[in-house]
């Protein structure tokens, strides 16, 4: 089944006091691009999330978003030493009665909380940390999930466009088999007309002209191509089927459609058949756009 490189996903974890919501969005490209937007206490894991997404994902511009909250039982990164800013109060007080200076309660607050190590930074806990992660890595494997689902029924709607696409190029190509039924009578009556004269001339070659005969049938017979075309329509759809196909693969088997297709029309030489062909490249152009949006 085909996969499209379009997706969105996303999924919100709660574990304890803590609730982690990731979104994963997709687009075309034509390599893999990972961009990771994560909270600074999750950075040094960006290589393992991209990892993931790496293994997950396949190929595209892959964009990740992470968003944590936590529900209750917050605590500051950074605490007042209590026991030192008390005893900077007391000695800044001390020292404004020994001077007989009136300070208020406020100011000698901000005054003691400026002095140095008034401030303490909260040791990590590892154990809350584990378990941090354990929860960001549930919902961003959520998120994956569901773009990935996401991109399988976007791709099982490019699966039935890509058929459709195929089946009016056949139906041209019927149109083409049929009109170059009444063609070739009409080839061969212009190129009659054409040697008439040549044929009553004294000076005419028959070893010349069945040269000029061989060649011209060769340029304008189109047999060929048609197989060669059928034939490549049907890997299209074989491909199209099977767990080999992706958007490399299909484009280059339409490449080759392209090639019998502009042959089609430079051999032919018969309005017709251009007219086919003109819409035979409609289609085909269709489905080169939308093999760049296949994995």
């Amino acid at each position: 089944m085909l996969k499209s490189m379009t997706g969105f996903g996303n999924a919100t974890v709660e574990a304890g006091s803590l609730s982690v919501t990731a979104e994963v969005k997709t687009l075309n490209s034509k390599f893999l691009d990972i961009y990771c937007r994560l909270p600074r206490q999750f950075s040094d894991k960006e290589i393992d999330l991209r990892a993931l997404l790496t293994q997950q994902l396949e190929r595209g511009k892959v964009e990740l978003s992470l968003n944590l909250t936590r529900t209750s039982g917050l605590r500051p990164g950074v605490t007042i030493n209590r026991p030192l800013v008390t005893a900077y109060v007391h000695d800044i007080k001390e020292t404004a009665n020994g001077m007989l200076m009136s300070v208020s309660d406020s100011d000698v607050l901000q005054l003691a909380l400026q002095q140095p190590n008034a401030y303490m930074t909260e040791s990590a806990d590892p154990t809350a940390d584990v378990s941090d992660w354990n929860t960001v890595l549930a919902a961003v494997q959520g998120a994956i999930r569901r773009c990935d689902e996401f991109r399988r029924q976007d791709g099982a709607v490019l699966e039935s466009k890509f058929q459709e696409y195929i089946q009016t190029i056949s139906d041209r190509l019927a149109d083409i088999e049929q009109q170059d039924v009444r063609r070739i009578p009409a080839v061969r009556d212009r190129m009659r007309n054409s040697v008439k004269e040549l044929l009553d001339s004294e000076t005419f070659d028959h070893n010349r002209f069945e040269q000029e005969l061989v060649y011209y049938v060769e340029k304008f017979d189109i047999s060929e191509e048609k197989v060669r075309l059928k034939n490549h329509l049907a890997y299209f759809l074989e491909v199209l089927s099977t767990e080999e196909a992706n958007g490399k693969k299909l484009n280059f088997i339409s490449q080759e459609i392209g090639r019998e297709i502009n042959t089609i029309g430079s051999k032919a030489n018969d309005a017709a058949i251009q007219r086919f062909v003109v819409q035979m490249k409609d289609e085909l152009e269709k489905i080169k756009e939308q093999t760049m949006n296949v994995i």
